[in-house]
């Protein structure tokens, strides 16, 4: 006589089903242990300062090709980014005037200090346009979109290819010279 096939308990399909979540789980797990874990960029580059100073050729040529290998590696990654000094610049320029974190990439040095030796910041209209009977609109060749409320009379029209002096002033605001006019108030607005 043929029997029906005996029917599984719930309990026992749950039991196998969570075996085989925890094998998938343990062996992604296990993957990812086996992945290079990223060190900081400082320690990479004192790493790099460590084989320079090795005396062998052979031991520094060893050593230089493992940090190099992790340092490519991480930048593939996207763990690591080089960034150079005119890049750094460009966008400071662009968030000039929004109030952000303190981040260490963003500070200028003392070669910044030297070059730009001043503490205006220097630009020229791109678009403008009056935003009512007392306000203007203006955006920098930058980007940013900038506004001044209740602007002296005789202040001439802000024009594109104006340009543009800012100094930093409280409370968000800054003084913006137009053409070499009398300075106003006015705040980023985007």
């Amino acid at each position: 006589m043929i029997r029906p096939p005996a029917k599984r308990s719930a309990a026992r399909g749950i039991v196998t089903k969570g075996a085989i979540v925890l094998g998938i789980t343990m062996g992604a797990g296990f993957a990812v242990l086996a992945q290079p874990v990223f060190q900081s960029s400082a320690s990479l580059i004192e790493d790099l300062r460590t084989c320079r100073a090795m005396t062998g050729e052979t031991e520094r040529l060893t050593c230089y090709d493992a940090k190099v290998g992790m340092l490519l590696g991480a930048v593939e990654a996207g763990d690591l980014r080089l960034v150079d000094r005119a890049e750094v610049r460009r966008t400071r320029r662009q968030l000039f005037g929004l109030t952000l974190p303190d981040v260490d990439i963003l500070r200028s040095d003392e070669k910044d200090r030297e070059e730009e030796g001043t503490d205006l910041f220097e630009t020229k209209v791109a678009s403008s346009r009056q935003i009512g009977p007392a306000n203007w609109r203006f955006t920098t060749a930058e980007g940013a979109v900038w506004e001044i409320n209740n602007p002296p009379r005789r202040i001439a029209p802000i024009m594109p290819g104006d340009k543009l002096v800012f100094k930093k002033a409280s409370l968000g605001y800054y003084f913006i010279r137009i053409n070499g006019q009398i300075g106003v108030k006015g705040r980023r607005v985007s």
